[in-house]
């Protein structure tokens, strides 16, 4: 049993746009202890190898911090590291891979083919290949070396899997069935796959590592896998510090915002970044700044937005002559017939849904 940490998609030194000009430098600075985690990691877990499926840079000129400190962290994991270069950092002859010094166990594939290299010690063999541009081919397209009996067949690769159009190494699932790898470590997309089978074939991505981004939400890490020929299973190792996360806040009843948001929350939430949106038909509408001041502190960085809808009586315009008077006016006499708080409860949410579809629509003339 081969124990592999597989880790892809870091974007160090990404810009986090949103941020302040501090606190987007602060977190670059974070994203480098990301590096010392998943080392720390591979020592605790006992890895016996580390993947890496590319994009660990942003962009192909990252800050003289970032490359220092992989020069630093990368040998000192004392195992085999393997990377396989992305569509943000590509691998080229000006490119940071070319230029780093990054230790003997450390191996960067440079070839947009599929090279191996062979592990005799743990009966391994692992295959591997880069993007040299921006975009790339499909990689596994008619890959599939003779397997050799008792040694397992790693790959490391960034692509794209089930986007036959993709222009990021295009993966199907016939070509992964068809390679004969006993584990395929991917990258490119930034949600976790948990592990997937094709044929034979085991494979997954980890997602990002830590958010950048609303669209990146939730809790974030790494894999641990563990394979042998024909068998794997993975382990999702969380990493990530800071997340980004996304509440949404119905204030309909409620005539403090800050209290219903605080409810909602249910968590301590001071070192992430948080977008919470207001809902629903408060009898006010909500002060925004005054909201702000009040959950100052609570977040490393906070993004407030108002999708609130001003309550009105739902029986307004009932006398008036018009198809919306009509439908309301035949709705009142109901409310009132009523006999129970639930049955108007009943009537007036009609009215409401009634109401919603024709403002959705052109009420049509009378007459």
């Amino acid at each position: 049993m081969i124990r592999i940490l597989h880790a892809a998609d870091l974007h160090l030194d990404s810009p986090f746009q949103g941020l302040s000009r501090e606190k987007a430098a602060q977190r670059r600075g974070e994203q480098r202890g990301m590096l010392l985690r998943i080392a720390q990691a591979a020592r605790e877990q006992q890895a016996d190898l580390v993947l890496l499926a590319g994009d660990l840079f942003d962009a192909d000129s990252p800050y003289s911090e970032t490359a220092r400190l992989l020069e630093q962290v990368l040998p000192q994991i004392g195992v085999p590291v393997f990377i396989a270069p992305g569509n943000h950092d590509w691998y080229g002859p000006r490119s940071p891979w070319a230029r780093l010094s990054l230790g003997e166990n450390v191996h960067v594939f440079d070839a947009e083919d599929i090279r191996c290299v062979e592990l005799p010690a743990l009966g391994a063999r692992v295959w591997g290949a880069a993007f040299t541009a921006r975009h790339r081919r499909p990689p596994l397209a008619g890959f599939r070396p003779e397997k050799i009996p008792g040694v397992a067949d790693i790959l490391v690769l960034h692509g794209e899997v089930g986007a036959p159009n993709s222009p990021y190494g295009a993966i199907s699932e016939a070509d992964i069935a068809a390679s004969g790898m006993d584990y395929i470590a991917l990258g490119h997309v930034h949600a976790g796959s948990g592990l997937c089978r094709a044929g034979d074939t085991f494979y997954a991505w980890p997602g990002c590592p830590e958010g950048r981004g609303f669209d990146e939400t939730g809790e974030k890490g790494v894999l641990l896998a563990q394979v042998e020929p024909g068998a794997c299973r993975t382990t999702f190792l969380p990493l990530g510090g800071r997340r980004y996360e996304i509440l949404r806040v119905d204030l309909t009843g409620s005539g403090d915002a800050a209290a219903a948001v605080t409810d909602a929350l249910g968590r301590d939430t001071s070192r992430d970044v948080y977008r919470i949106i207001l809902t629903g038909e408060p009898a006010a509408a909500p002060d925004m700044a005054a909201l702000r001041g009040a959950l100052e502190g609570r977040f490393f960085a906070l993004e407030l937005r108002d999708e609130t809808h001003l309550r009105r009586d739902v029986w307004d315009g009932r006398e008036v002559l018009s198809l919306r008077g009509i439908f309301l006016a035949g709705l009142w006499e109901k409310y009132q017939a009523a006999q129970t708080d639930d049955e108007r409860a009943a009537v007036e949410l009609a009215a409401r849904y009634g109401l919603q579809a024709m403002e959705n629509g052109e009420e049509p003339p009378l007459g």
